[in-house]
């Protein structure tokens, strides 16, 4: 009777699944998993820990107090401590869940810090002042001063005299003929200017700043000492004179030495940063859509590929 019902076919299944080795795999790896656990229950917290070094907790220091602030209180050293575990916590949970992952924000923040990186990178050592100047002498002109100019004007509203503000002007300039620049009476012949009147030792830029670039263009063909125009700006006409024109020059390289090295620093620092990403490029090739056929070949790269 025993015998019989051992020999059913649910017992036969039984005894050939026990037989099977992955069966006995998962069982022996339970049995050490749980072994495991049991033996050291603090285990599985170890790879989750956030360790603060006494140098964390003096630059926490230091940043309270470059804000203005009075000593750190315990409690408040606590608190920050608090806000500092927060924030890795946040950052590495939301690193387990790929929250960094197609964000654009994330994306254009790590390229950012990779710039800072390649300037960091890209420590120069001190140029010799022969290396500077012969640096200089092919590009002198990079460093030209523009031409300057002080004028006075008298200024004519389209606003007051409408189209006759233009005859307005020709009839002072004939009463200022024989006038100079500083004449008190000369603003009195013509109307308020919401700016200034004189103006001292400016170049093109700044003049049309104020005036535009019309008005620029044409004071700074004129001859100093006397009243010249009328010459038409954005606000109306203006009779001007001239006291003094600067031309442009080249200034010699002494006179201009630390901006020479400035700028070849800035040269040679962007010609790091651009060997260094030239560099990374070699390694991705870009794989652009059917639709940009035509507008250019993808660049490859011997190590990386992007997906199709």
């Amino acid at each position: 009777m025993i015998r019989a019902e051992a020999d059913t076919p649910r017992a036969r299944g039984v005894r050939r699944w026990l037989r099977e080795p992955l069966v006995h795999f998962v069982a022996i790896g339970l049995v050490l998993f749980v072994g495991h656990r049991l033996l050291q229950p603090d285990a599985g917290l170890s790879a989750a820990r956030i360790e603060l070094t006494d140098d964390d907790l003096r630059q926490m220091s230091v940043a309270w107090l470059a804000q203005g602030r009075p000593p750190l209180s315990p409690d408040q050293m606590k608190a920050l401590i608090e806000a500092r575990v927060r924030e890795e916590i946040l950052y590495r949970e939301a690193l387990t869940l790929g929250l960094d992952k197609n964000d654009t924000i994330v994306k254009r923040r790590l390229a950012q810090k990779m710039e800072f990186l390649a300037e960091d990178v890209a420590q120069l050592r001190e140029p010799s002042r022969d290396e500077l100047r012969g640096w200089f002498a092919p590009q002198a002109a990079r460093f030209a001063l523009s031409p300057r100019l002080t004028l006075r004007h008298v200024y004519f509203s389209l606003d007051h005299g409408g189209e006759r503000a233009r005859e307005t002007a020709a009839r002072a300039r004939a009463r200022l003929e024989s006038k100079p620049g500083d004449w008190p009476g000369a603003t009195g012949l013509g109307d308020p200017f919401m700016f200034q009147e004189y103006y001292a030792d400016r170049s093109f830029e700044q003049v049309a700043q104020v005036f535009g670039p019309s008005f620029a263009r044409a004071v700074f063909q004129l001859e100093p000492g006397a009243w010249r125009g009328p010459i038409e700006s954005g606000y109306g006409w203006h009779l001007v004179w001239i006291d003094a024109i600067t031309p442009g020059r080249i200034p010699p390289f002494e006179e201009i030495e630390a901006d020479v090295k400035a700028a070849w620093v800035a040269e040679q620092r962007a010609e790091a940063k651009r060997k260094m990403f030239e560099a990374m490029r070699e390694r991705y090739q870009v794989v652009l859509p059917p639709s940009m056929a035509g507008g250019g070949a993808p660049a490859d790269g011997p190590v990386a590929r992007t997906a199709r």
